[in-house]
């Protein structure tokens, strides 16, 4: 028998068991297939991500195709938030077995088509359908969580998958650099295809298949989606913008899509989002605002912390980056120790100072700016990834645990959609700050400074708005307190 029969019984939210589950039940024969297919779907696109980053830039140099490297990325972003949006509508139409077996296959398919691409059409092609496969994967896998595990173990299920990440960041770049290096670029591609099998294999023996007549569907929302995907679009090309006035405009048009297509959402019987996504009144759409906010303030490290180390400090490229893998190492070692507290009160208590140490970490990288010492970069990265390692995964199974079950599915493929959302709108926001201060290629280091401090300043305010929407959140948690408003 299958690890998971969809029905109304397993959607529902389950009542906590007394005792806290064991690392080894994950290996257990109840739920170790479930780890794997989890983990694997996780390890799709984290290590995805790195091979790319790491192998497109020789793709890019073999086509002469520089002028499109950035689109690379934005179709993969783009599309990835769309099949994140459309998650919960396909999971309900053809279960969550179905669903993983055709996102996979499409993105293999994307795969194949980049990893014979003979021009940079056909690479930006593959990316686009493996963006839109693996945003509908990483949702369901969310969605998941709760129906293949009992709740006790749901926090070892994402102290698990924080040690992928961290794997993701460590092994990502080497092995698709020696890939890349001494065979091909496309190999770094293709690599995708044989972790596909093994998923789709898993996927099989792990998901069963949903019951019949679980409840009418709603259409695909094809405009609300187009206007998310064109407001993430807008926020990407607000970067190529010739001057500051027409980036702001650009961020401008796509805040007001945004929120027109978020109140068109509400409106709709059939909506994309949690009902009470983004609500001043209510937990859940307070701890939305922390997954999206603690992203965005991170992605100012993410977009400017190597190049300041290279440029300021002189670093090499592989000293640079390890920066990004302290931080990925700290973010998995906490998420591990966080995992293994008996208490889930404790947990959730804990939850508000992730934000806080996160903000902690953005004040670190700029006072290390400001005090010439690189030496605070790298304790304000371990900072960062402690903060998001004590948060991140008790924040995703709460805000699972205080949705309805009707509405739990929406809510858990929100995750990792918004979590992209954030790193884009961040790179964006920061692009613009930073060249508000004069940041360019050829700009001095006294201006190369002004802006970074500009740009993790920013950062620090914008940490700020998370541990204020973190408090509320556990505010709004008490019995009677939450709304929808």
């Amino acid at each position: 028998m299958s690890l998971l029969e969809e029905s109304p019984r397993t959607s529902s939210v389950t009542k906590h068991r007394p005792g806290e589950g064991r690392w080894s039940e994950l290996l257990k024969r109840d739920h170790f297939a479930a780890t794997v297919t989890l983990c694997l779907g996780v390890a799709l696109f984290a290590f995805n991500e790195f091979f790319i980053s790491t192998a497109l830039p020789t793709a890019v140099k073999e086509f002469g195709g520089a002028a499109l490297l950035s689109w690379a990325f934005t179709l993969y972003l783009v599309f990835a938030i769309i099949g994140g949006a459309l998650t919960a509508n396909q999971k309900a139409r053809f279960g969550a077995r179905n669903t993983l077996i055709a996102a996979a296959l499409v993105f293999a398919a994307g795969t194949i088509i980049a990893t014979l691409a003979t021009g940079m059409p056909q690479v930006l092609a593959g990316r686009l359908l493996q963006g839109l496969g693996e945003g509908i994967i990483a949702g369901v896998c969310y969605a998941l969580i709760p129906e293949l595990f009992p709740p006790r173990l749901v926090p070892k299920v994402f102290g698990a998958e924080a040690i992928v990440w961290a794997s993701a960041a460590f092994a990502g770049p080497l092995i698709s650099g020696l890939l890349t290096e001494y065979w091909s670029w496309r190999a770094a591609f293709f690599v995708n295809i044989p972790a596909v099998a093994v998923f789709i294999a898993l996927v099989i023996a792990s998901v069963g298949q949903p019951k019949r007549g679980a409840g009418a569907v709603g259409a695909v929302p094809l405009l609300r989606l187009f206007a998310f995907g064109l407001g993430i679009v807008l926020i990407s090309l607000s970067n190529t913008a010739g001057n500051a006035y027409g980036t702001a405009a650009l961020l401008v048009i796509a805040l007001s899509v945004f929120i027109t297509a978020i109140r068109s959402d509400r409106r709709s019987p059939h909506s994309i989002l949690p009902s009470c996504a983004f609500a001043n009144r209510s937990a859940l759409g307070s701890g939305l605002w922390v997954i999206l906010l603690m992203p965005l303030a991170q992605a100012s490290g993410s977009v400017y912390l190597v190049y300041s180390l290279q440029q300021l400090w002189d670093f090499r490229p592989t000293a640079a980056g390890f920066s990004s893998a302290l931080m990925a190492m700290s973010w998995s070692v906490t998420a591990i120790l966080v995992a293994s507290l008996p208490s889930h009160a404790v947990r959730v208590r804990l939850m508000w100072t992730g934000p806080l140490i996160l903000c902690l970490g953005l004040i670190g990288l700029t006072l290390a700016v400001w005090s010439d010492e690189h030496r605070l970069v790298f304790i304000g990265q371990a900072a960062i990834g402690t903060g998001f390692g004590i948060s991140w995964g008790t924040l995703s199974q709460f805000l699972m645990d205080i949705s309805s079950k009707e509405e739990r599915d929406k809510t858990s493929a929100l995750l990792p959609t918004l979590q992209s959302a954030g790193y884009a709108i961040g790179a964006a926001l920061f692009g613009v700050t930073a060249n508000a201060f004069g940041f360019d290629e050829g700009a001095s280091d006294h201006v190369l400074a002004l802006s970074l401090l500009a740009v993790f300043a920013l950062a620090c305010v914008i940490a700020v708005a998370s541990v204020f929407f973190a408090l509320r959140t556990l505010r709004l948690a008490r019995p009677g307190a939450a709304g929808c408003n």
